[in-house]
């Protein structure tokens, strides 16, 4: 069985991923969005353009033809359908923006909070293990001399090259 090894540094790093992808997906949801109000605006721009044509048709007295009534009345409401449509899937892209804005503040939260742990927290560990003790920072020791006295040694790793710094 594999040991399990934790690294905040890892965790750190896989948050920060995590965050840019939500943050990439909110400017993706963003981007449909107004790309569907847009959509909207010109659907709600030819409804008023036919609305006007058919004042300017039946003002002044001026007849119409029934077939032609008809063919107006149905392009109209052919555009409420659109209209009406295109509404829905707006709301459907302003609920997707919102789900990924809650993602993205969500992963800026535990951002933050694993940055803050890195920053306050210290964890010592006891061990005698070559591998655990090159995962830390500072190594301290308890060196016995030959007459009973013990003596507290603590040496300071550069974590890119292992090396001593402090002795």
């Amino acid at each position: 069985m594999k040991k399990f090894r934790f690294k905040l540094e890892t965790l750190l790093s896989v948050t920060r991923r995590k965050k840019e992808d939500a943050e990439r997906l909110f400017v993706e949801a963003t981007r449909i969005l107004e790309e569907e109000r847009a959509r909207l605006a010109v659907y709600l721009e030819e409804m008023q353009k036919a609305q006007a044509e058919y004042t300017e048709q039946t003002k002044e007295g001026k007849r119409i033809s029934v077939g032609r009534l008809m063919t107006y009345t149905s392009y109209v409401n052919w555009k409420r359908q659109q209209i009406e449509q295109q509404q829905q899937v707006i709301l459907e892209a302003q609920n997707e923006r919102q789900k990924r804005l809650k993602e993205l503040l969500e992963m800026m939260s535990k951002l933050k909070a694993i940055e803050q742990l890195k920053e306050t927290t210290q964890l010592i560990v006891i061990s005698h293990q070559r591998r655990t003790m090159e995962q830390a920072d500072i190594l301290y020791g308890v060196s016995m001399q030959a007459d009973g006295v013990s003596h507290v040694v603590s040496q300071r790793l550069d974590r890119t090259t292992g090396k001593v710094v402090e002795a």
